[in-house]
């Protein structure tokens, strides 16, 4: 089979942690021909969608790349998205490009109508029965108002990743108003505000979910000593362990909504009993539980899971 790849430039992905490197090395393990692009390579011209795209091989620790040909995306049997947010108009503009390929008779994992309907923070209102509270506004007042009530808050941007710009608010912060204001740009950008939860102090947990299944382990990511943020690209150490009751209910009931809502690929995260996000966009963590099962009674190989579900469902 043939793969295209749309990943940020290869020179900036780290080989040792990197998923979309992971899952490019199974899919030549198994003798497939991977293609990659970056995301200016998709273009159109006249109706139709164009792509600029690299054969790419592995050669040991390190890559051959081809001469630079023009396709168009339904010549590959997937079409893979992973590039990383932030989810600003460029990513936008990609995925009306991508959905317009998908009419055109490519196969784009994930859904590109999908990823632009399910925002990373807001997605998890669909599962109110599984989130801590919150509050989405703008409204400074508002925010304070739910401090107030529940005391001790984290507040967030709807387009971050890594755990960029999150703050841990208490009611006798002294920097409240200059973090609202930074953080609402003065009342004019929408945030969200959820209840702080203490469990942060175990882990967040990332649970990989693949066509509807969650992978047996999750990678809890456990955030450094003074730090509220577990995100690994925050100083966070990754400890992979097996999911709870509690992770399996939340996991198996949100991954039956999102297969049917094309996302093939989605890293939920979940903070002690609650879902705190569902990233939908260029999810992570596969290389950490890869190496930390492999010694395991039941090792789990995330990207050799992922590939067989993509074979299995570009069979069919």
């Amino acid at each position: 089979m043939k793969f295209l790849f749309i990943i940020d430039p290869i020179a900036s992905l780290k080989p040792a942690k990197d998923t979309t490197l992971a899952i490019m090395r199974e899919a030549q393990r198994r003798s497939h021909s991977i293609y990659i692009s970056q995301q200016h390579d998709l273009f159109l011209r006249g109706a139709t969608a164009r792509i600029k795209a690299k054969k790419f091989n592995f050669v040991e620790e390190n890559y051959i790349l081809e001469p630079e040909a023009e396709y168009v995306p339904a010549d590959f049997n997937a079409v893979i998205m992973r590039k990383d947010p932030p989810f600003d108009n460029e990513y936008l503009y990609s995925t009306y490009l991508l959905e317009i390929a998908r009419d055109q008779g490519a196969k784009v994992f994930n859904d590109p109508t999908a990823i632009r309907s399910w925002n990373e923070k807001l997605s998890v209102t669909r599962f109110p029965q599984f989130t801590p509270e919150f509050l989405v506004s703008a409204d400074n007042s508002l925010i304070r108002e739910f401090l107030a009530e529940h005391q001790d808050i984290v507040v967030k941007p709807l387009d971050g990743m890594g755990g960029t710009s999150i703050y841990r608010l208490g009611l006798e912060d002294p920097n409240i108003s200059v973090i609202l204001e930074t953080i609402t740009e003065f009342g004019t950008r929408t945030i969200m505000a959820q209840r702080y939860l203490p469990a942060i102090k175990q882990g967040d947990k990332r649970i990989i979910v693949i066509d509807g299944k969650p992978l047996p382990y999750a990678l809890a990511r456990i955030p450094k000593a003074g730090e509220t943020r577990g995100n690994l690209a925050a100083g966070g150490t990754g400890v992979a362990q097996p999911l709870s009751a509690r992770d399996w209910e939340i996991a198996s009931t949100v991954g039956a909504v999102l297969k049917t809502n094309g996302l093939f690929l989605v890293g939920l995260d979940v903070i002690g009993d609650y879902l705190t996000e569902i990233n939908v966009t260029s999810p992570t963590g596969m290389v950490e539980i890869a190496k930390q099962t492999y010694d395991f009674a039941q090792p789990c190989n995330p990207a050799s899971v992922m590939m067989e579900a993509l074979e299995l469902n570009i069979a069919y």
